[in-house]
């Protein structure tokens, strides 16, 4: 399907100084966030407890608030609204062995008078678990940026996998300063988020390079900026196309997908913003800063093809008894 004809070539290459520029200002200043603010490690890495309730009517956040102040146990807590007026979230940072055994009737107990309500889930992760779950999660990171670096340098070159590799440092650099800005809870989800926004941000950049080295070979042009610009014109209805498609419905999941999904949709959308951008913006040019030479590739090409139209001669030389 092909949302809009483009006709002629854009010259994305000649705003790539640009882009750039704004690249390394937005990245320099998602690190400076994250080296001020840091994240806020959900119960998921930081261990921890979390209670939900849910009160007929609308939940009175003030009136539990000042009753679990008066509490020890709950020094520290954060209460707030989750979803609807009429639930609520009680985050607690300690998961001691008495807060384990029935947390949910000590929260009953504690909350007697505020009105009529049920504890509708309780989540407990020690701090040991907590700590394993956050090593694993990067070094699941790590080890898919790995997998990713070795893929495209095998199914292109290296220039191809740097350059892969430096939008996905981009993307995931932004995504994580927008969350340490906005105070998002890095859990689980959120994981999950930057492992998907590595897949599609990877896949974008994919689609934009196996245009490039097509018209490595079909350009008439020896110039790698207008190989790139003729490329990259000719993805821009299909990226326009996957992009917006993907981002309303994330869109839609962020506005009504409720609490539970509102870190995973939320890393998500900046990803899908930044990882759409990256692959035009940040990894074409940084091909041509690698010095790529078209010439030198298509050498490199016509000498592979000599080399297989040996081997198919030789093969039917011997297997086919043909001469």
């Amino acid at each position: 399907m092909e949302f809009f004809k483009q006709t002629k070539t854009i010259n994305f290459m000649g705003k790539s100084k640009i882009a750039i520029a704004v690249s390394i200002v937005l990245v320099l200043i998602s690190w400076g966030i994250l080296a001020a603010k840091g994240l806020n490690y959900g119960i998921d890495f930081a261990g921890g407890t979390i209670v939900q309730v849910k009160y007929e009517g609308a939940a009175p956040i003030d009136t539990v608030r000042d009753t679990l102040a008066t509490n020890p146990l709950y020094e520290g807590a954060q209460i707030t609204e989750f979803g609807s007026p009429e639930e609520i979230i009680i985050r607690l940072k300690t998961s001691s062995k008495d807060v384990q055994s029935d947390m949910g009737d000590v929260t009953r107990e504690a909350l007697k008078g505020t009105g009529s309500f049920e504890v509708r889930r309780v989540d407990i992760v020690g701090p040991k678990v907590g700590g394993e779950l956050r090593e694993k999660g990067v070094m699941a990171m790590l080890l898919a940026i790995l997998g990713i670096l070795i893929y495209v340098a095998v199914r292109f070159e290296w220039r191809f996998a740097v350059a892969s590799i430096a939008a996905l440092i981009h993307d995931v650099s932004i995504a994580l300063g927008a969350i340490s800005l906005f105070a998002i809870d890095v859990n689980l989800d959120v994981l999950a988020a930057l492992l998907t926004l590595l897949g599609y941000s990877l896949n974008d950049t994919i689609i934009v390079f196996d245009r490039i080295r097509e018209g490595v070979t079909a350009s008439k042009s020896i110039e790698l900026a207008d190989v790139i610009n003729e490329s990259v014109t000719k993805t821009l209805s299909r990226t326009t196309l996957t992009s917006l498609t993907t981002f309303f419905v994330v869109l839609t999941l962020f506005m009504f997908g409720g609490e539970i999904i509102h870190a995973f949709a939320f890393t998500l959308l900046v990803g899908i913003i930044v990882g759409t951008y990256s692959s035009i913006f940040v990894a074409s040019p940084i091909l041509m800063w690698f010095g790529f030479n078209v010439g030198n590739y298509r050498t490199k090409l016509a000498e592979a093809a000599r080399r297989r139209a040996e081997k198919e001669k030789m093969r039917a030389m011997y297997e086919q008894g043909t001469v």
